[in-house]
């Protein structure tokens, strides 16, 4: 695999360190980071209920049209 350099600040350097284990490179971390902001995107368009209708008020719409 081809590898990059990433120019970052120590103190970002630091934080992102904390996030991994013993043995663990960097290239480790940013992927396990990268994995975890993909789940909770996927898990937030998921359960998203801006626009989602209460069951209460779903079935008192179908009577309705239906009757």
């Amino acid at each position: 695999m081809e590898m990059t350099t990433i120019a970052v600040s120590k103190e970002v350097k630091n934080k992102i360190s904390e996030f991994g284990n013993k043995g663990e490179t960097f290239s480790d971390i940013l992927l396990k980071l990268y994995n975890s902001a993909s789940e909770r995107l996927l898990q937030d368009l998921l359960f998203d209920d801006k626009e989602c209708v209460p069951v209460k008020d779903a079935l008192e719409r179908a009577k309705a049209k239906w009757q």
